[in-house]
């Protein structure tokens, strides 16, 4: 006897079934790396304590944006029918706001908001397809639509003014939407813990991307022994950053988030420490991604102190978010990292003494140094869980 067909209608929505981040995903995270550099270019744009804050307003909304469809791409498959139509035009939504970007906060503010919306509608009339049969997800969904409409409200109202109060209105609109699934509760939504945990991990990624991008960018063509050096230490820096989340912490993180039991627990797990906890992660890339901008135009003269804050308070952030990762997992506190963050915060005022390549190297040798401790203290046992995950990840594929 024949088996059934798969769809019902051709806007029907496919579940996900394997694991694997797929073509589509990764080619609709070009988009949300153009947006990434974007704030990195605001900031960069106007380098002050106002102009930092409202890069990280914008990343805030955009980041909270991107999280809905990691979680909309582990229940559908993104490539399957009308599905793949509707994330391109989502795409290009946010394309329309991430130009919009450099000036979110004056006279594009009005249009950022709107196709911000168009995005964010896409996303809830995917879930919406993808939730005909599933009375507790089609509950959460319609949760998210809530907190999404006055998300969206109140920064189509924030685009008609603007200092202090215009702020304050996006700082608003972020803690309503983020905080609707407190309010509406986590266990309708469903979740596949491997790819889950992958897209985060490739969205780490991009954004360490970003550094790079932006030592090229500041250099401007140009090459000379100060602008190598900080390069060099630039990506010395990068790679720091890269090892101290992949080396331990995303294989451990993605085996516990598998592990956990299935509902509640598990989606309050991802919802705590990819959803919102990554936020800090990739706030601290971005913040470092201005401060080495900012370095290698600037190798020999002193920080302002916004940006020596972005250059080492961003790795503070950072190194502060993958504690708070390390605490939602398994609640213990990661020490090194922590009183690293610490020292780091308060080399910020020394920064703005020195020279911009001082500063760097200086950072780059003080989480080098942590890491090498760190690897001195567990080798043995960081094998062993390196080939445990490993094995559990292949077997699981």
């Amino acid at each position: 006897m024949p088996s059934a067909p798969r769809h019902t209608s051709r806007l029907a929505a496919t579940r996900r079934e394997g694991e694997r981040v797929t073509p589509l995903e990764l080619f609709f995270d070009l988009v949300f790396v153009l947006a990434i550099t974007q704030c990195t270019a605001l900031m960069a744009h106007h380098p002050s304590w106002s102009g930092l804050a409202q890069g990280l307003l914008v990343l805030g909304v955009l980041w909270w944006a991107w999280v809905g469809y990691a979680w909309l791409t582990s229940v559908i498959d993104p490539e399957e029918g009308a599905v793949r139509l509707v994330i391109f035009a989502a795409m290009a939504a946010l394309l329309i706001v991430a130009l919009c970007v450099p000036d979110a906060f004056g006279h594009l503010g009005l249009t950022f908001a709107l196709a911000y919306g168009v995005f964010r509608v896409a996303h809830i009339a995917l879930f919406m397809l993808a939730s005909p049969d599933d009375d507790a997800l089609r509950h959460s969904v319609l949760g998210l639509a809530v907190s999404t409409a006055i998300g969206v409200g109140v920064l189509i109202c924030a685009s008609f003014l603007d200092g202090v109060p215009q702020g304050a209105l996006w700082l608003l609109a972020i803690v309503l939407d983020m905080g609707g699934p407190y309010l509406f509760g986590s266990e309708g939504w469903k979740l596949v813990p491997g790819h889950f945990a992958e897209r985060h991990g490739l969205i780490v990624i991009i954004a360490l991307g970003e550094s790079i991008v932006a030592i090229g960018v500041g250099a401007a063509g140009e090459l000379d022994f100060a602008i190598g050096t900080v390069a060099v230490l630039g990506v010395a820096l990068a790679a720091a950053q890269w090892w101290t989340y992949f080396d331990i912490v995303a294989l451990v993180s993605a085996r516990r988030l598998e592990e956990a039991e299935v509902g509640r627990v598990q989606n309050e797990l991802a919802r705590d420490s990819y959803s919102y906890i990554h936020l800090a992660l990739v706030a601290g890339i971005v913040l470092v991604a201005l401060g080495l901008k900012t370095t290698i135009a600037h190798a020999n003269e002193h920080l302002h102190a916004p940006t020596a804050f972005a250059l080492l308070g961003g790795i503070a952030v950072y190194l502060l978010g993958l504690v708070a990762f390390r605490y939602r997992q398994v609640r213990t506190i990661n020490r090194r990292r922590l009183g690293l963050a610490i020292v780091l915060l308060i080399l910020v005022p020394v920064a703005t003494a020195l020279p911009a390549v001082i500063s760097l190297a200086i950072a780059v040798v003080l989480i080098w140094a942590m890491i090498f401790y760190e690897h001195r203290g567990y080798g043995e046992q960081r094998l062993q869980l390196r080939h445990e995950a490993a094995g559990h990840s292949q077997a699981s594929a």
